[in-house]
């Protein structure tokens, strides 16, 4: 359908969807209902399982503004579709953020202390006359409610104040509060402030668990099997699905339980709301709306709701959202305010000014506040609506996992669907021939499709995904999402934050370099000598951060610890007691050892209400900026003491702190400087000061916005820390290369540095040629550019490193033109020079809105992207994403969230055990976790191969040796279908999942499709092997001299005997004749169909190089063993007793040994196919990568180009171009003459940009 046809909520949004409108039609609903009738209810059960046919079955389409029923379909890849009731509510108003309406006026009122007349009225949609009641048309999808607007005639998404509000409104407009008229009216349409997470009933869970559509074919065969008399398989496959249901009832419901203990924390609060100026009132959580005003207590609270700082300040515990233990310093928004300019009012975003806003589940330890004036936080967002109820709806609902493998799985089974039809109709013929009954003839045709569709395949797949997350949790790997342990096996490029994932969480003080007089000084390495005690440079150091005291100890940034360390210098931070002795929030002083202060009456006039306010200190720390990934910078003003005038002091990124500095101040070596530091792996941080103008007074400095602080700065130097690696991250890093998988670096950090730190950690080789890509916007009509320039040769390591890093480091892998050729033992000569991109942020951001052709190449070939944004990291995985790259990322769980959340494997490092930033989370804070996840990714999903291919083998023999027998109308008999599924399918199948992960990783990936060449051969080899093995036993047993003769009895030693020729005789309907079982062609069927389950099992049990070999399994080897001992005994040694219970027919010995003879020649058939044909990695070398090798030119080597290439193929074609798109890409590259980019050159977009219209 085209887009402009349809209708569609959450527009441009991740979850989009395609809204349509319904109406229920009586005549529709009458003919399901005669249907659902006539079907036994079967049409019902098939109508709630496709919930859009449900609604265009029993409705018809009407326009949205008439629909009783909206049906949604989300346009991501998987199509999903849902359908909800539109209700309506009756509210004296139609705005959600607006005011009641009352009987007496027509117009809103506004609340107490409400000024700004555009606050009031701005978002009423329609006015309603005297007393009117208005009818609001709303449906909730997810938790998430759906208003009509009239205007628009379309469903909107119910939004509060995080959406298109000025920072100056929500001061001016909603900073006085609510009153309860206003907050009930609201209520009506936002609902209680609680995410409330029902445990649902037992009956509830009961009948949802069994409508699915496993059980319900498990209700269907077992109703057939009983009427077919098979009571005994019957009862115990009843029983079985009973123990099943409760079992995954249990779990479901300790599920809901556990994360509704979660949630209800602060479901139920007791805090305090602002009424008016003067009035405040004590409500439960659940009463608060958006608009409301809350006091912060100073001891701090869980909050209940996404609240953003009116004033004051508070540390908040936010490890709960990002999986980072450090408080945060969280400030009040600032009013923006016209400084001799136009009005600079931000739009406010939760996002951009989350270091203003106190999100929900988070934990405020404790606030600084006024006297007078508590810490007042404005509620923005409730219920579900807030950070964490966002979570835990992901949560509820989460995702569907695009995984092949499933897909292959369903098609696979829809194909032995089609393979029953036609035992269906051989069984049909064969029986109207044999004039049977038509019941009897019914039912066999139906239980063929029993027999070769497993209804248990769905469990027995997962068993290895469930069995890898018990040993990731063993290794402190948790998992959020279980699904996905499967995707890790098929990852081929990593990303890596930085700092704390690469590096080590805490900075070594190396030195600094000061800057006066637009030059820079000779380096220093201690700040602590007595000649810097007064100089702007240390002070800067020691004032501009955001430390706080916790339980008498400094908490906060590593970096701002660190720096602070280096000072020697002392930080107070008054008591709540002397906090609430001044009028205004009592400022953090720092101050050098042993300082002495002037007493009262020497200090100057005017200055003795601060000096009270900083006794005992020098610097008092009057205002902060919070640091801000997307301005990486922060600020201060402070007043030091015996100073009149306020000093700014501003800390960040060089390039950011240089551009914001007087030129004057700036040294003309400040880029060649910055450059010879960042080269050596340093982290260096610029710092800047300001002397601020009179009229900015400290009383009244909480009001200023930043941008007039953080301009015209004196530049005064550069802070230079040492970062080291932690060290795990080499040898690592060197696993990953030697198993074929790209690593990417992806930091916040300054280019050159990164650039040095993937030097050092073997990210870049040592050979290895750095591209710098500076991409530069459109300017002046000029289109985008992009300069390309090789970054100078760095300074050889430490000689001790640079041998580790080579006896610890990866050889190169020669690029070869065929894809997926695993490297050799021994590696070729590699290229003396080999290429690496590299590229900062708003590089990037000017590729992908300027140069979409030239991109992919750039992804290709880049290793180092520097000055990455949050939104640019989840950028740069979905870019990679789009070219067939199956992307982990690994990070913090701070900046790295919706990377973390967007790739197919996030490992977020942190101490929690179940992080919401990503999917996995590691209590290990290093990159050890990730070859773990991957290895055991890798053994899951060869796993659910063996598992599927062994499930898919049973279903396939046991569909042929009952074709066989309808062919003498005979069949299986109770007890041996029992003992088939039950000794020996069951306990081999779960059995054969407990293979742990290989120790290392390979280069070679497992599928992740079932229509690959060697799996689908496997799959019909041992098909047709079992099909020769059976067909030629069941022809040979007829053609035995004694097949005619009647059968003996057989005593404890086997004796010759036969079965009468009316064994195989047809039974009347009703009942099971024991003779229709009891046969030389059943006994004969039994004893091969038995051993070939054990032979599959045995060849599909797959050990090296993804899993450990099949003898470290000692379950499996042990079912193996007393599977084949009793089937032995059956065989060679009867005792009459068991030949009873089976229903087995009496056989000359001679025959018992052809029989084993046959069974042992199956058993070294099928392991010679499986092991030194379908798995022989040598002969499908030759045969599918047996093409000549392309050479390729010198200057073109890229060494990440070949690391996706070692890939199990899909075609044996030889001359069959690569799926992937960054295969075919490599390929192309090759043999491009115009690639790599010359150094020093530039490219321009082909098309300028085209201008845009309002």
């Amino acid at each position: 359908m085209a887009r402009t046809t349809a209708a569609y909520v959450n527009c441009n949004e991740e979850d989009e969807m395609e809204i349509r409108g319904y109406s229920l039609c009586c005549w529709k609903l009458a003919l399901v209902s005669l249907g659902t009738v006539c079907s036994g209810g079967f049409l019902l059960l098939f109508l709630y399982w496709l919930p859009e046919l449900s609604v265009k079955w029993t409705c018809r389409a009407v326009p949205l503004r008439d629909a009783q029923l909206v049906l949604l379909r989300t346009t991501d890849e998987f199509q999903t579709w849902s359908r909800e009731r539109v209700c309506s509510l009756s509210a004296p108003g139609t705005d959600p953020l607006g005011f009641p309406q009352p009987p007496e006026s027509k117009r809103p009122l506004c609340p107490a202390g409400l000024t700004d007349d555009t606050g009031c009225e701005e978002r009423l949609l329609s006015p309603l006359t005297c007393g009117e009641q208005a009818q609001v048309r709303f449906f909730t999808h997810r938790n998430v409610r759906y208003l009509w607007a009239t205007e628009a005639q379309a469903f909107r998404r119910l939004t509060a104040l995080d959406r298109g509000q000025p920072c100056s409104s929500l001061h001016s407009g909603h900073g006085g509060g609510l009153l309860r008229s206003t907050q009930d009216y609201r209520k009506m349409f936002y609902g209680a402030n609680k995410i409330d997470v029902q445990v649902p009933s037992l009956a509830h869970l009961l009948i949802k668990e069994v409508l699915n559509p496993f059980y319900i074919f498990q209700a269907f065969s077992v109703l057939l099997w009983s009427l077919d008399d098979y009571y005994l398989y019957a009862s115990t496959i009843l029983f079985m699905s009973f123990v099943s249901i409760g079992s995954s009832l249990y779990t479901i419901r300790k599920q809901y339980v556990l994360l509704h203990g979660m949630v209800s924390a602060h479901n139920v609060v007791r805090v305090t709301v602002v009424r008016g100026p003067y009035e405040m009132e004590a409500v439960f959580s659940t009463e608060l709306v958006p608009g409301d005003v809350l006091l912060v207590p100073p001891e701090g609270l869980t909050m209940p709701c996404d609240a953003v700082l009116l004033s004051g300040t508070a540390i908040v515990n936010e490890s709960m959202l990002t999986g980072e233990s450090v408080p945060v310093t969280k400030t009040a928004l600032p009013v923006p305010a016209q400084e001799g300019g136009p009005l600079r009012d931000p739009v406010y975003d939760p996002d951009e000014h989350k270091r203003h806003t106190l999100f929900c589940g988070t934990s405020v330890i404790q606030t600084r506040y006024y006297s007078g004036e508590p810490v007042r936080a404005l509620v923005i967002r409730t219920g579900f609506s807030t950070s964490k109820g966002q979570l835990v709806c992901s949560i509820l609902f989460p995702k569907p996992t695009d995984f092949r493998l499933f897909r292959d799985a369903f098609r696979f089974l829809l194909c032995l669907v089609g393979v029953a039809g036609i035992g269906m109709l051989y069984s049909v013929i064969r029986s109207i021939q044999q004039a049977e009954p038509v019941g009897r003839i019914v039912l066999e045709s139906l239980d063929i499709l029993t027999i070769t569709v497993p209804p248990a395949l769905p469990a027995a797949m997962t068993a290895g995904v469930v069995y890898a997350q018990r040993r990731l949790r063993r290794k402190q790997i948790f998992s959020l999402s279980p699904q996905r342990i499967n995707l890790c096996g098929q990852l081929n490029l990593m990303c890596f934050d930085k700092t704390g994932t690469l590096t080590e969480d805490g900075l070594d003080f190396w030195g600094f370099v000061q800057a006066q007089e637009g030059r820079f000084l000779p380096i220093g390495r201690d700040v602590c000598e007595p000649r810097l005690a007064s100089s702007p440079f240390v002070a800067a150091m020691a004032a501009c951060h955001s430390l706080t005291t916790l339980e008498g100890r400094l908490s906060g940034d590593p970096l701002d610890l660190r720096m602070f360390a280096a000072t020697g210098w002392i930080l107070e931070e008054p008591t709540q007691e002397e906090t609430a002795l001044h009028d205004r929030i009592q400022p953090t002083v720092v101050h050098p050892p042993g300082c002495r202060l002037p007493a009262p009456s020497e200090a100057p006039t005017g200055d003795k209400e601060l000096l009270d306010l900083m006794r005992g200190s020098q610097i008092g720390i009057l205002a902060q900026y919070p640091f801000s990934s997307g301005l990486r910078r922060m600020s201060v003003v402070t007043r030091t003491l015996g100073e009149k005038h306020l000093v700014a002091y501003m800390k960040g990124a060089p390039e950011t702190v240089g551009s914001l500095c007087r030129k004057e101040t700036v040294p003309d070596d400040f880029s060649s400087v910055l450059e010879s530091y960042t080269r050596g792996g340093l982290r260096v941080i610029a710092l800047a000061s300001r002397r601020l103008e009179s009229k900015y007074m400290w009383h009244k400095i909480h009001h200023v916005s930043r941008d007039a602080v953080e301009v015209n700065m004196d530049f005064l130097g550069f802070v230079l820390l040492q970062n080291k690696l932690k060290p795990e991250t080499v040898p690592i890093l060197a696993e990953l290369r030697r198993a074929c998988i790209r690593s990417v670096m992806v930091t916040g950090d300054n280019l050159l540095t990164a650039i040095s730190v993937g030097r050092e950690c073997g990210m870049i080789p040592s050979k290895g040629k750095v591209v710098l890509t500076e991409a530069l916007p459109p300017r002046d009509g000029q289109p985008a550019t992009i300069h390309w320039q090789y970054a100078d040769e760095f300074p050889t390591a430490d000689p001790a490193v640079s041998t580790g890093e080579e006896q610890q480091g990866p050889p190169e892998i020669k690029l070869l033109v065929d894809d997926a050729d695993p490297p050799p033992a021994a590696q070729p000569a590699v290229p003396d020079i080999s290429y690496h991109f590299a590229m900062g942020g708003k590089s990037f951001a000017v590729l992908l809105d300027h140069f979409p052709d030239l991109l992919p190449k750039l992804l290709l070939c880049g290793t180092i992207y520097a000055r990455m944004a949050p939104d640019q990291k989840t950028q740069l995985v979905e870019a990679l994403q789009k070219m067939d790259y199956c992307v982990g990322m690994c990070g913090d769980g701070a900046n790295d969230c919706g990377a973390l959340k967007r790739a197919q494997a996030g490992i977020s490092l942190s101490e929690l055990e179940a992080s919401v930033a990503s999917p996995f989370t590691s209590k290990t804070p290093s990159i050890a976790c990730v070859p773990d996840l991957i290895r055991e990714g890798r053994a899951a999903l060869v796993t659910s191969f063996c598992v599927f291919k062994f499930m898919s083998l049973y279903s396939i023999i046991q569909y042929l040796s009952v074709l066989l027998l309808y062919s003498v109308l005979g069949n299986l008999g109770d007890v041996q279908y029992l003992f088939i599924d039950m000794a020996i399918i069951l306990s081999l199948a779960f059995s054969m999942s407990l293979n742990s992960a290989w120790r290392e990783l390979v280069p070679q990936r497992p599928p992740s499709s079932l229509v690959s060449p060697q799996l689908l051969l496997s799959v019909l080899s041992q098909i047709l092997l079992s099909l020769a093995f059976q067909v030629g036993a069941f022809l040979l047993v007829q053609q035995q001299l004694w097949y005619p003769q009647e059968e003996e009895s057989c005593g404890g030693l086997p004796t010759n005997g036969s079965a009468p020729p009316n064994a195989t005789a047809p039974q009347e309907m009703g009942g099971q004749d024991p003779d229709s079982v009891r046969s030389y062609e059943n006994t004969t069927l039994f004893f091969i169909s038995c051993f070939q389950y054990v032979f599959v099992a045995l060849a599909f049990s797959k050990g090296r190089p993804f899993r450990q070999p099949t003898q470290t399994n000692g379950l499996f080897l042990a079912s193996i063993v007393l599977v084949s001992s009793f089937l032995l005994l059956l065989l060679l040694w009867p005792l009459p007793a068991l030949d009873r219970l089976f229903q087995l027919a009496c056989i000359p010995y001679e025959w018992r040994l052809v029989l084993l003879l046959l069974a042992f020649s199956n058993l070294v058939l099928s392991l010679c196919l499986e092991n030194f044909v379908c798995d022989c990695d040598i002969l499908w070398q030759q045969l599918c990568y047996g093409r000549r090798r392309e050479d390729y030119p010198r200057q073109a080597a890229f060494p990440q180009l070949e690391l996706g290439e070692v890939a199990p193929v899909s075609s044996c074609c030889r001359q069959a171009v690569p799926r992937t798109k960054y295969q075919r890409l490599a390929q192309e590259l090759l043999f491009d003459p115009d690639w790599p980019p010359q150094p020093k050159t530039s490219t321009r977009a082909r098309v300028p940009p085209a201008e845009t219209h309002a």
